[in-house]
């Protein structure tokens, strides 16, 4: 578990790990309240994801379901601005780092002004919201795509979320806040720093399992994506569906592929793709000694 490893090596004991979303639940405070359905909508730098808890009796936390693309976020904003950047100067000959911190900075403008100026070459470029939000509105659309796989995974409607709680950076961009209040009907909860949210939680979980906090808060958790191995023709054959509740104790039988075979190679992969080549491996182990 490299997380696990990673505590340690920064010298903490590590007593539990808790996934992001529910940590940003904690975080928000929502563990106040007594039933709630709360969506997590944590667009970052690099990645999405989307996470659907039940609260109940204001201190059972269950994953419902998860969702996410893992190669979306504000750097895929800052490469729109660049393209921007460059259509309107008519020059692609700018040094990458120069260009990406130019885009970063007018990003951040963005989301507090309706118009930046990016000086380029002693000479300021104009830039717009409305061009900005037009340039990201097709990554916009892929997060909504995502929440509705949430959704339909956790057999919810939109009118059954209680709370949109927003995690990560980039849920700064104002076109943000307004397609998902469009979606949900109600304004997403903003009240901590999305930057802070999942750390500050953590913390708060930490204080219960020390038991420095009075607080009684349960977790349940899911697994994101589906685990399994690999059978003859190397299909992938899943054992553990994607939001299957963890911890969980899954029995199969499986046959040898050939008479007299007297061992097998079990190799664990993690993905929803049918060929286990366009997964993830986890590992492999030989079992020996067959009758």
């Amino acid at each position: 578990f490299p997380v696990t490893i990673a505590g340690e090596l920064a010298g903490l004991k590590v007593l539990r790990i808790i996934n992001e979303p529910t940590a940003a639940s904690l975080a928000y405070g929502l563990d106040k309240k007594n039933d709630a359905t709360i969506l997590v909508y944590d667009l970052g730098g690099g990645t999405f994801d989307v996470t659907l808890l039940k609260l109940m009796d204001g201190v059972d936390f269950h994953v419902q379901s998860t969702s996410g693309n893992t190669s979306l976020g504000g750097v895929d904003f800052d490469n729109c601005l660049s393209k921007i950047i460059c259509e309107k100067t008519q020059r692609n000959d700018y040094d990458p780092v120069f260009l990406r911190n130019a885009s970063e900075k007018a990003k951040k403008m963005l989301s507090h002004m309706t118009t930046a100026n990016v000086i380029v070459d002693k000479e300021p470029v104009k830039i717009t919201r409305d061009e900005f939000e037009l340039s990201i509105s097709s990554f916009i659309d892929k997060t909504i795509s995502c929440v509705n796989d949430a959704l339909r995974d956790a057999n919810t409607k939109t009118d059954k979320v209680d709370e949109i709680v927003f995690v990560g950076g980039s849920t700064r961009i104002p076109l943000v806040e307004k397609v998902i209040e469009q979606k949900f009907g109600k304004k997403p909860n903003k009240s901590i720093n999305p930057d802070e949210a999942v750390s500050i939680g953590a913390a708060i979980q930490a204080s219960v399992l020390t038991g420095k906090s009075s607080r009684e808060v349960y977790l349940i958790d899911v697994t994101p994506l589906s685990l399994g191995i690999e059978t003859q023709g190397g299909i992938m054959s899943i054992l553990i569906p994607r939001n299957t509740q963890i911890p969980t104790v899954v029995k199969e039988k499986f046959t040898t592929a050939y008479d007299n075979q007297t061992q097998v190679d079990v190799k664990v992969f993690q993905g929803e793709r049918p060929k286990t080549i366009d997964n993830l491996s986890l590992g492999e182990f030989k079992l020996s000694g067959i009758d």
